[in-house]
């Protein structure tokens, strides 16, 4: 390696089945009462109740914040904030997908550091006092927040999705218990699964990708590509799973450590400006701009060729980029990705705001570390491809 590389994660990783329950005897450590930020489904599936039982039975208080409602928000984090320093809670704990866990990251911060969630994006206003300690629990196998020192906010007075990244970000400790993914619903199961294969995937073709970061990478890549499908089909198969929630974890560190690429950029805005859930926006562009990227990511979209098949020692690395790049097309349509048409977005308005999306994506930084460096042009006319964006059908795993 030329450069230096860094590589982060949480003080402390729980997984595996009944990891859930670790929850208290960790809390102790922390302090005496904790916020939960959560949302109302988690509470009706019981598992606000459960979290609130396991903290009980260590002695500790809790109260619980159940207002996010979609992709996070400046307005969550105020009104989370406000109810911890009434509550005169010690720590926090997320409970959820990644709005959740996002919501709760700038919590943590903003109770020691202070101002406003937005003045830290691109390192304007940097986080220099240690944040309060986070607790991360997914119960989706999708964002890998739990292992990233990244949170993406929008700012609903301009709508725009503001990507926040600095080490104070990151949770103290993350329990990773695939028993929680079981009650995701199908699309729900699509969505952040194809949002894992995006972290994993990206982290890997990045620029700023390094051995640890392949490391992980490429192991995050092996278990989603083998049983994404599975988990999608049969929701009770705890082994997918438990395989899909582990692949997840693992593109969370990828990606955390090395960077997101052009997929992200440009799924951001979409995301604050159409209200679009971040993993099915990822899923309908990554094949799009994989296509874009190929011929500058040639080895490392072999190395996903061969994930894909293994029966290939004869294929050029041309040919088994070219695999994975239809490869990951005929996942996206047996898991019923729509394109943006398909979602039902208006096209007159979508093209009114192209942009706008445009920039927003390179002023996230996002773009630069990809392969291919794309400008404002080439990406105004990827969104143009995605709109109605058509995947194959035809299978190519084995």
């Amino acid at each position: 390696m030329e450069n230096e590389a860094v590589f982060r994660s949480p003080q402390t990783i729980h997984y595996g089945r009944n990891a859930f329950k670790k929850v208290g005897k960790e809390g102790v450590s922390l302090g005496k009462k904790a916020l939960i930020i959560s949302d109302k489904i988690m509470e009706q599936l019981g598992y606000v109740s459960e979290c609130r039982d396991y903290l009980f039975k260590q002695g500790l208080e809790s109260t619980v914040y159940l207002g996010i409602a979609s992709e996070p928000t400046d307005v969550y984090v105020d009104e989370a904030l406000t109810q911890f320093k009434d509550e005169k809670c010690d720590f926090v704990i997320s409970l959820g997908g990644g709005s959740c866990i996002d919501t709760a990251k700038s919590i943590a911060v903003l109770v020691t550091n202070g101002g406003y969630i937005g003045e830290y994006m691109g390192d304007k206003k940097l986080a220099v006092i240690d944040p309060i300690p986070h607790i991360a629990i997914p119960t989706t196998a999708g964002t890998g927040s739990e292992a990233t020192d990244a949170t993406v906010i929008t700012n609903t007075k301009n709508d725009v999705k503001m990507m926040i990244k600095q080490p104070a970000f990151l949770p103290e400790i993350a329990i990773v218990d695939p028993l929680l993914t079981l009650s995701a619903p199908k699309n729900v199961t699509a969505a952040t699964g194809i949002d894992a294969l995006s972290h994993a995937i990206e982290a890997y073709i990045s620029k700023r990708s390094h051995p640890m970061t392949d490391t992980m990478a490429l192991s995050a890549m092996q278990l989603i590509v083998h049983n994404i499908e599975e988990a999608y089909k049969n929701s009770e198969n705890v082994d997918a799973r438990e395989k899909m929630a582990l692949g997840s974890l693992q593109a969370g560190l990828a990606f955390s450590n090395s960077s997101v690429c052009l997929v992200h950029g440009m799924s951001r805005p979409i995301g604050a400006l159409f209200h679009v859930p971040h993993g099915i926006s990822n899923a309908m562009l990554l094949p799009a701009v994989l296509e874009f990227s190929q011929e500058s990511a040639i080895d490392r979209l072999a190395d996903l060729g061969k994930i894909f098949d293994s029966n290939t020692d004869n294929y050029s690395n041309h040919k088994l980029a070219s695999l994975a790049v239809s490869s990951v097309k005929d996942i996206c349509q047996r898991l019923n990705i729509p394109n943006l048409n398909g979602w039902g977005i208006d096209r007159q308005q979508f093209e009114s705001v192209t942009s706008k999306m445009a920039q927003d994506a390179i002023t996230s930084g996002s773009p630069a570390n990809n392969p291919r460096v794309p400008n404002q042009q080439e990406i105004e006319e990827l969104y143009s491809i995605c709109f109605d964006y058509q995947f194959q059908s035809e299978s190519k795993i084995n």
